[in-house]
């Protein structure tokens, strides 16, 4: 039996690791031993415990409770409990998703100590390494022994920075194999479309019209920590609002609530009383699957949000200057609007009027991302 530390901290990781437990559970349950750990980045209900709840993941065994705080505050405290957990554990390795401070930590904690690192949605680059999260990929990639890529960009990007496409197994930190699987992501939206419609009342709850409402979510740092930035945002959508024509739905992540709490911006006055805005808190994964199904259009500045769009073929205006999915822009289902309320505003006129025109190819795979992940584990890992 392999033993594996499925490492979750951040909301979207939660997301992502249903997708492997329950291809453990469906289909290596007699190969996988799955054993969740939470570091506790995120601690709130709302972002966190109610995702497994809601999507039938099992419990962690673990949970280290790290909390809010610094990067560097996060980071060790991750990096003290993961190490503790992995010599009382001793797995065959440890499996970690995207970008966050709990992956890096991860990272870091297992490879010094000659533990092999599985990272899923590896070879991800915004090239952009004044954001936080493109140092945490590209270090955890670095020290990985399979890497999963979800897209082909990402496989050439590793190929790029001298990553050997053609290794032959066993793999192990100094002989990594990279792998494009799809997007366990994609693998979520097919498995749960059904369920969240059922079970999903979101849209009665706020009257929302089909297709005349735009979903709006905010939540990294470099947004909800400047307010000009975040002012000239919400400037867009005030604008954008005055058109009778479309509304806005806006849960909020609670660093995003908090600032429109404590600041005594007019604009941020504004966005709360506007009778066409309708904030709320962050919400459950079904009911964010409902919302981006039933938007007009999508404003994020979140990666996992700007693929769910993809998925249900909405146009998105990304909030940031780069993405990590270039797909998106390239194909020109999303457009790069960073904080500037022209381009906010221009773009989204420019997606009304040509929603019909926009393609959207299948760069995600299949919908069985998980099934090769947990593959490839077993066959490196078997004999190891």
């Amino acid at each position: 039996m392999i033993k594996i530390l499925n490492i979750v901290g951040a909301r979207p990781q939660i997301i992502k690791s249903a997708a492997i437990s329950r291809e453990i559970r469906n289909s290596f349950s007699n190969s996988i031993e799955d054993i969740i750990v939470h570091t506790g980045q995120h601690y709130d209900e709302n972002m966190s415990e109610i995702f497994f709840t809601e999507m039938g993941i099992p419990q962690p065994k673990y949970n280290l409770n790290v909390g809010s705080g610094s990067h560097g505050t996060q980071t060790s405290k991750t990096i003290t409990g993961i190490e503790k957990l992995i010599l009382r554990e001793k797995p065959h390795c440890v499996v970690v998703y995207g970008d966050t401070n709990s992956t890096l930590a991860t990272a870091v904690a297992a490879s010094k100590i000659h533990y092999p690192v599985v990272h899923i949605e590896a070879g991800l680059r915004s090239f952009n390494k004044n954001m936080p999260e493109e140092i945490n990929r590209i270090v955890c990639d670095n020290v990985s022994t399979l890497l999963f890529s979800p897209t082909k960009t990402g496989i050439q990007n590793l190929v790029h920075e001298g990553f050997n496409p053609h290794s032959q197994p066993p793999y192990t930190i100094n002989n990594p194999g990279i792998f494009h699987c799809g997007d366990v992501m994609l693998d979520n939206a097919l498995f749960f479309a059904e369920k969240a419609v059922q079970q999903s009342k979101i849209i009665q709850k706020y009257s929302l019209v089909p297709d005349k409402f735009i979903l709006v979510t905010i939540h990294r740092d470099f947004n909800t920590e400047n307010t000009e930035r975040l002012s000239a945002i919400f400037k867009a959508i005030l604008e954008i609002a005055a058109d009778n024509q479309v509304s806005f739905l806006l849960p909020l992540h609670p660093r995003t609530r908090q600032v429109l709490e404590d600041c005594p911006n007019a604009v941020f006055k504004d966005i709360k009383t506007h009778k066409n805005i309708v904030i709320t808190d962050a919400v459950s994964f079904f009911d964010i699957l409902i919302l981006e199904k039933n938007a007009e259009m999508i404003f994020t500045d979140s990666g996992g949000v700007q693929k769910e769009a993809f998925f249900y073929h909405k146009p998105c205006l990304i909030l940031r200057p780069q993405t990590e999915w270039t797909e998106l822009v390239e194909c020109g289902a999303a457009r790069l609007c960073d904080a500037d309320k022209k381009k906010i505003s221009d773009n989204y006129y420019y997606y009304r009027n040509n929603s019909d025109k926009l393609l959207f190819p299948s760069i995600f795979g299949d919908g069985k991302a998980s099934h090769f992940i947990c593959s490839k584990i077993v066959e490196n890992f078997r004999k190891n």
